[in-house]
């Protein structure tokens, strides 16, 4: 294997010979010199050659020199190679204050000449190329920013004797309702269903005994919609503890781990995002703020708009409406909206004696919902009686009700959308660019 160097290790190492492996952003072929910017997955490059051009008298030239010439003349963007030569630091380079020298090239694999997308092709098109899309430096920082943000999370729940679990994907009965769903034939008279959540198979491991566990994981959706927000197959955070009180001790463990999480995007990340996409990485203080639905909506018709759902529920417009407000009074990007109506939640929420209402909330993050956490009802016949108030067939959920016939702990947890904390965070229009592959309605590829 050929000795590397990265390119965000050049400024630390010592003027002299270095190999640089990535691929061609930029060719300046000028009369005495060549410029070529070679970038990798941490960075890019100034590559410097003196050209040697052919001689208009016939006279012998250094072949090796003029064929070096004549390859960076004709290198397209977008070409994989390796380039040996010597590092210089040089303060009046303005790409990282070194470039390297030339004395070989070594082509991996050179691209066509002409690039199908460009700087202002549009979203539908970069989809289409996206693994041309990848290769902006912007795009690259999405993904490094993901990576620290799930390892924080795994950290957290690490640290505080979590376990890790890996739920099936591929189920014999709905896991939430008979919406939503993809189904497929399975071994020949079988239907099976893409798992819309690990719900059921988190509960199934309080039952257990695990007591805290958590799983980042796929999870589908056949949802039609067409939004900013949605997608047929995502990624999603849960995680699920036993002996709470109410949802409110899951959502106390939300914004510890959210605050952690955003700490450490900060912390490695943060000077980056502002200077490629513009925005803070804000670390959130906690307590977040908490508003009971009700309140919630009628602070929302206070300013002056009225929430045309008949169920209830906030739509999004109502959503960014209560984030104004919290923003103007807190301070804050993060509000819990608590107290939902059993009508609009699932049938395993557990209900306050009380008030009838749910213990279960929405974590709102600058005006969109990215998580839904409640306690759940772990009596069997409460369960039951729940269920066939939805319109639910017990018979149907017999699987998850054996559950909790045999002892279950009190226990409550939530499901937290990746795409969508991503593209709040980093301050983008649509889960389409923060996901490294999106599918929706109309997309299965690349």
């Amino acid at each position: 294997m050929t000795e590397r160097t990265l390119v965000s290790q050049l400024h630390a190492r010592e003027d002299g010979l270095v190999s640089v492996s990535g691929w061609v952003e930029t060719v300046r072929d000028q009369k005495k010199v060549q410029f070529v910017i070679l970038r990798d997955e941490t960075g890019a490059v100034q590559l410097v050659n003196p050209a040697t051009r052919p001689a208009e008298d016939g006279s012998e030239q250094d072949v090796a020199a003029l064929a070096m010439t004549e390859t960076i003349s004709g290198l397209a963007t977008g070409t994989f190679l390796t380039a040996h030569g010597a590092l210089k630091h040089d303060e009046r380079v303005k790409l990282g204050g070194v470039e390297i020298k030339l004395h070989s090239l070594e082509i991996a694999a050179a691209a066509n000449p002409e690039t199908p997308i460009a700087a202002d092709s549009s979203p539908e098109k970069r989809m289409d190329w996206r693994f041309l899309d990848l290769r902006q430096r912007r795009n690259n920082l999405i993904f490094r920013v993901q990576t620290t943000f799930e390892h924080a999370l795994r950290t957290y729940w690490i640290e505080r004797d979590y376990i890790e679990v890996h739920s099936p994907k591929l189920m014999a009965s709905p896991s939430e309702s008979n919406a939503e769903l993809f189904a497929l034939e399975y071994f020949g008279d079988q239907t099976a269903y893409l798992a819309q959540s690990p719900q059921f198979f988190k509960q199934m491991a309080q039952v257990s005994g695990f007591g805290k566990i958590f799983e980042i994981a796929p999870a589908f959706r056949a949802d039609p919609s067409f939004t900013s927000r949605h997608a047929t197959e995502f990624t999603s955070i849960d995680a699920e503890i036993s002996w709470i009180d109410s949802h409110e001790d899951v959502a106390r463990m939300q914004e510890e781990l959210l605050q952690f999480a955003f700490q450490a995007v900060a912390d490695k990340h943060g000077a980056e995002v502002q200077e490629l996409f513009g925005v803070e990485v804000q670390v959130p203080a906690i307590p977040f703020p908490r508003i009971p639905l009700a309140e919630a909506l009628e602070i929302v018709k206070s300013r002056g708009y009225e929430v045309p759902r008949t169920d209830g529920d906030l739509d999004p417009e109502g959503e960014r409406q209560i984030a104004a407000y919290v923003r103007e009074t807190y301070g804050h990007q993060f509000v819990f909206i608590t107290d939902y109506h059993p009508g609009i939640r699932a049938f395993y929420h557990m209900r306050d004696e009380e008030t009838g209402l749910t213990k279960s909330y929405d974590l709102l993050f600058n005006g969109v919902e990215i998580t839904t956490g409640a306690q759940r009802e772990h009596r069997v016949d409460v369960l039951i009686e729940q269920a066939k108030e939805k319109g639910l067939d017990p018979e149907h959920l017999n699987f998850y009700l054996d559950f909790f016939r045999f002892g279950a702990p009190p226990h409550g947890g939530f499901g937290m959308g990746l795409a969508r904390v991503l593209m709040l965070m980093l301050g983008e229009s649509s889960i389409r660019e923060v996901t490294y592959l999106f599918r929706g309605p109309t997309r299965l590829a690349p």
